[in-house]
């Protein structure tokens, strides 16, 4: 058994026996006296466990104040493997929090799964650091808003917003009441979807482009998941809202060996053509988003439909050859 197996059993043990031998200890466990005696240390000095020794009854107990009532170690339950999982999930985590607003709330807990190990403070963070999480084109968000819009969607309160709606003729400043119904992360971004009481329907807000974000008392108006789901996610990308066209693109042979391993949207359609291209059907509401990915193709990808959305690309691309004139 690992580390955190020994330690739920020694618990276990003196839990139903009360009082138990050192010998008897070795015998379950199936260690060295050394092994055993250094559990033990760690178990009273790092785990807080309130573990004596009884010189009268020659044995180990729990403290006079613990005897008789339930005693728990935190996380026993966990082995190394799944300590090791949670421990790459903080550092993931960590990576998208980078004003440090969710890591000063979690942090107490992973230190405590990173004891669990027997790892010491240097060599828990070499373990963090062979995870790594690269970000790019990150639009940053005030510390301030999201901690007020995630206490919103927590506590399902409606949100007054001083809100900056970008466009290309420029940005304009609007203020809503908004009902939170969940927070989004979407290409180093974060969104907030919501329910506008002032256009009585459902939107996805930047958290960058807010002004101001202020709590109020009233309780937020409830939408059913799977209606957000059907309004807000049935285009492409973060673009949501309005019908749904369907895009036929075709992808060439060499590009086709990376794209036909990527999921562009979770209704997608997809299928290899007999000379080795590959033909990729997405949906999508609006053709912003599609058309800054296809650009990333350019002269890999054939847009065969719909003729609008072919339009829309050959433009780009002319576009973009006219700037290197």
């Amino acid at each position: 058994m690992d580390r955190t197996e020994r330690f739920y059993k020694i618990e276990l043990l003196i839990r139903s026996r009360e009082c138990v031998s050192f010998a008897a200890l070795l015998d379950a466990l199936e260690v060295s006296p050394a092994t055993l005696k250094r559990d033990l240390q760690y178990l009273r000095e790092r785990m807080d466990a309130p573990i004596e020794y009884d010189a009268a009854a020659n044995g180990y107990r729990f403290g006079q104040q613990w005897r008789g009532t339930q005693h728990e170690l935190p996380g026993v339950w966990f082995n190394e493997r799944e300590l090791h999982a949670l421990l790459t999930m903080h550092q993931l985590l960590s990576s998208l929090d980078e004003n440090g607003i969710l890591s000063r709330h979690l942090q107490p807990m992973f230190d405590k799964l990173s004891g669990m190990l027997g790892k010491d403070e240097d060599e828990a963070k070499e373990l963090t650091r062979r995870v790594k999480l690269i970000s790019t084109a990150r639009r940053r968000v005030a510390s301030e808003f999201f901690e007020t819009v995630g206490s919103a969607v927590v506590q399902r309160q409606r949100l007054k917003l001083r809100y900056r709606k970008r466009g290309r003729g420029g940005a304009t400043l609007s203020e809503r009441i908004v009902s939170p119904q969940r927070l989004v992360h979407y290409r180093n971004t974060w969104y907030l979807d919501a329910w506008c009481h002032q256009s009585e329907g459902l939107r996805r807000f930047a958290l960058d482009a807010m002004e101001a974000a202020v709590l109020l008392e009233e309780k937020a108006k409830p939408v059913a998941l799977k209606a957000l789901e059907a309004e807000l996610d049935q285009g492409y990308g973060i673009f949501a809202g309005g019908h749904a066209q369907q895009a036929e693109l075709v992808f060439s042979a060499e590009a086709a060996q990376w794209v036909s391993r990527e999921e562009w949207h979770p209704a997608q359609q997809s299928r290899w053509l007999e000379d080795g291209r590959w033909q990729l059907d997405v949906p999508y509401v609006d053709a912003t988003e599609l058309l800054m990915d296809l650009l990333r193709h350019a002269g890999q990808v054939e847009v065969r439909a719909p003729a609008a959305l072919r339009t829309a690309y050959a433009k780009r691309l002319r576009e973009a050859v006219a700037a290197l004139a």
